[in-house]
């Protein structure tokens, strides 16, 4: 297997995006290591560190949970398809962006069963539940999806695994403390990370009163923008 050349931490923060499509080639233990120890990194609130990390691999186990998730994700996906308007405008347009866009999320709810690595990103919850308890847990999530791009992996962040929720918790025994606080798949990407298209830093970023924008809050050359997400 060839190894990844090293790239800097700017760069895989400039270019990690949500990876969909991926190979069958499997993650080897030590990159799985290095990938989930660098999570282990992140801040949490009073460095309590009540992440844990689940990973689904392969065997019986693996199996049932991957199935489990599989009905679970394209129903997730189906719901999201009709309400979101993917199939209207240029959704019509089999070449556009939006049909492009809902192609990926169709091959990758339908090919769940086929991911190489699956992640519960779990919280151990010392208190009630709360609004602000992701702020321990989300940043654990970021590292470890920027550890796999700079090892030449990739993944995406989802939530459809809340569907099934319950079984999950009973098939891995998950105490009722724990939160399942995301779903990450892991693999080798079928294409590859960025650069990737975001909105202006101009329209995000904001100096002493909201909307005013700051001279300085200008994108590197050669930046390509997108005109997804609201208004």
């Amino acid at each position: 297997m060839e190894s990844q050349p090293a790239i800097s931490a700017l760069e895989a923060l400039a270019t990690t995006r949500a990876i969909r499509r991926y190979t069958d080639e499997p993650i080897p233990t030590d990159v799985l290591n290095q990938i989930l120890w660098s999570a282990s990194r992140a801040p949490s609130g009073s460095n309590r560190q009540p992440f844990r990390f689940l990973a689904i691999t392969d065997g019986e186990v693996a199996d049932k949970v991957k199935s489990l998730l599989g009905d679970s994700f394209r129903t997730g996906w189906a719901a999201k398809l009709k309400n979101d308007g993917y199939e209207a405008g240029s959704g019509q347009d089999p070449n556009s962006a939006k049909s492009r866009q809902a192609a990926t999320m169709q091959h990758y709810v339908d090919h769940i069963e086929q991911v190489p690595v699956i992640v519960f990103a779990c919280l151990v919850r010392y208190r009630d539940a709360s609004p602000t308890e992701g702020a321990s847990i989300y940043p654990a999530c970021q590292n470890l999806l920027v550890a796999a791009r700079s090892l030449g992996y990739g993944g995406a962040l989802t939530m459809w695994h809340q569907g099934v929720d319950s079984q999950l918790r009973q098939l891995l025994e998950i105490p009722d403390n724990v939160a399942i606080s995301a779903c990450i798949t892991l693999g080798k990407p079928q294409g590859s990370h960025g650069p990737v298209r975001r909105r202006p830093i101009s329209e995000l970023v904001f100096e002493n009163q909201w909307g005013s924008s700051p001279s300085w809050a200008v994108d590197p050359d050669g930046t390509t923008f997108t005109s997804a997400g609201p208004k």
